[in-house]
Formats: structure tokens, C-alpha cells, sequence
């Protein structure tokens, strides 16, 4: 029998975890843009011998605690993932265990890919597993969020839906994906001495802005399509705002040199075009139906 209070715990619980998710992209990329990511130079301590910032320690303290700071909130998202998954148990949600459980498993895979960043120095290909792996988080505490009130069964899209939507979800993986290219051959690498890939930025910078105007292309096309539902179409209206921002937000950064301020803004916005592309695909393969 569902327990009522964890019912409706399910909804700020599921809320919460999400903001937390979208928020440690947010300060990881704080992180980086203030030249900290090894202001915690080993793992799982901060420094040799202590598990938080030592005053006067070479690293700098000011870079230390920012790093240190991140660290700390992957303990406020194990305590709402645990949360949340006691409250999905209580609450009856069969069909939501496996994406709350994700949700805990996922936090410690990511301590684990933050412990090989740091080790690594910083290697660009570790700092981009651990962006992606916060991306796929993401689109868990969405399908989440998403479904709290209701259960879910297949809506039986057309074929036409269907292939729009595996083309736009998919495609906009591969912007999301672009976009570490030119993070991983650009400025900010968190440490002055950290490594970057061997890819001229403004050849990243091109291919992921190539990839983001095929990107609009195909939302336009599958607004337009006939087959489209009302809800999709609402969806994919949030989308191209959102995309379109990011999209202005990316080339201003790109003309202006990418100062830091701006790049911070465009981390923001790419984790608020994939929750909203991440939304698009749930109105075509969910259908929700309220509980009785």
C-alpha cells in the first residue's frame, strides 16, 4: 500500500535532485573557470594526509576550497538520491525504482570519475567523461521529475514521431558531446598545467556550431510535421528558445575570447537544453495517465 506522505514527498524530492544534478555541472565548471581543479591535488583526500584544505598549502587555499566546495555537494546529492529512493519504495512507484536507483549509483560513479580527473592531471578525456556522465544523470532525475505524479505507459507513437524524436534526442547528444571538444581544446582547463586535446578550437568551435544549426533545423522540421502533438510541439517551443539563447550565448563567447562569465552561462544553458531535449523525447514515448 502506498504511503501518502511519501507521495507527496516524491515531487520536491524529485525536483530537488534534479536542480542538484543541473547544479554540479554548474560548479565543477566554477571549478575550472577559476583555475581550481587541482586545488585538491589527490583523491579521495584534498591534500596528502587531510580531507579538507590545509591553510597555506602550495595549491592555494582560495583554489582549494573551491574544489573542496564541489566535493562537498556530491554528499548533499547522496543524501536526496537516498531520499528519494526511500520515498519511490514507500510510495508504491514500482516503474520508477530502477531510475531512482540510477540516480545513487550514478553519484558514486561520478566520485569515482572525479578521483581519475584529478589523478590524471586534469587529462581532457576524463573531464569530459565526467560532464557526460552528469548529463546522463540528468536525463534520470528528468524522466523522474517528469513522472512523480503519474505512472506511465507506451502512447503508441506514429512511426513519423518516433523517428523525429531518436534523430532529435540522438542528435542533440552529439551537440552536447561537440560542445566537450571545444571545452577540452579551449582556455579553461582548470589548471595551468593540465593537458588539452590536440584539436584547434576554432575547428571544435565550428563542427559544434555546424551541429547546433542542424540542430534548429530539425526542431523547425518536427514542429512543423503533421503528425506532431500539441504537447510536443509546447515542448519543442521551450527547446528552441532555450536553444536559440545558448546558441547566441556560445558565438558572443566565441568572438569575445570566452571570458569566464559567459562560458559559466553557456554550462548553465547546456544543461537546460538537455532537460528540455530530454522533455521532447518523454512527450513522444510516455503518455501520462493521472492516478485514480
Amino acid at each position: 500500500m502506498a504511503n501518502s506522505r511519501a507521495v507527496r514527498a516524491l515531487s520536491p524530492l524529485s525536483l530537488a535532485l534534479l536542480i542538484s544534478q543541473a547544479a554540479i555541472i554548474v560548479t565543477g565548471g566554477a571549478v575550472r573557470l577559476t583555475g581550481s581543479g587541482l586545488g585538491c591535488p589527490t583523491w579521495p583526500e584534498c591534500t596528502p594526509g587531510s580531507y579538507v584544505p590545509v591553510k597555506n598549502q602550495a595549491e592555494g587555499t582560495v583554489h582549494s576550497w573551491i574544489e573542496f566546495g564541489n566535493r562537498l555537494l556530491t554528499f548533499v546529492l547522496i543524501f536526496v538520491s537516498i531520499a528519494t529512493v526511500i520515498a519511490v519504495f514507500r510510495a508504491g512507484r514500482k516503474e520508477l525504482r530502477a531510475l531512482a536507483i540510477g540516480q545513487f549509483l550514478g553519484i558514486f560513479g561520478q566520485g569515482v570519475l572525479g578521483g581519475i580527473t584529478v589523478l590524471t592531471n586534469l587529462n581532457p578525456i576524463s573531464v569530459a567523461s565526467h560532464y557526460l556522465l552528469s548529463i546522463v544523470l540528468i536525463a534520470g532525475a528528468t524522466s523522474l521529475y517528469s513522472q512523480r505524479k503519474t505512472p506511465t505507459v507506451n502512447s503508441a507513437p506514429t512511426v513519423q514521431q518516433l523517428y523525429f524524436s531518436r534523430i532529435h534526442i540522438l542528435w542533440s547528444a552529439l551537440v552536447v558531446i561537440l560542445g566537450t571538444v571545444v571545452t577540452g581544446s579551449g582556455p579553461h582547463a582548470g589548471d595551468i598545467n593540465a593537458p588539452r586535446l590536440h584539436v584547434k578550437i576554432q575547428s571544435a568551435a565550428l563542427l559544434h556550431g555546424s551541429a547546433v544549426v542542424i540542430l534548429l533545423v530539425l526542431s523547425v522540421a518536427f514542429y512543423l510535421h503533421s503528425t506532431t502533438s500539441a504537447v510536443t510541439k509546447r515542448r519543442l517551443l521551450i527547446f528552441l528558445v532555450l536553444s536559440l539563447s545558448q546558441g547566441l550565448i556560445g558565438y558572443i563567447q566565441y568572438l569575445q575570447g570566452v571570458p569566464q562569465l559567459l562560458v559559466a552561462a553557456h554550462l548553465l544553458g547546456s544543461s537546460l537544453v538537455w532537460i528540455a531535449a530530454w522533455q521532447v523525447w518523454l512527450s513522444v514515448t510516455k503518455k501520462a495517465k493521472e492516478i485514480a
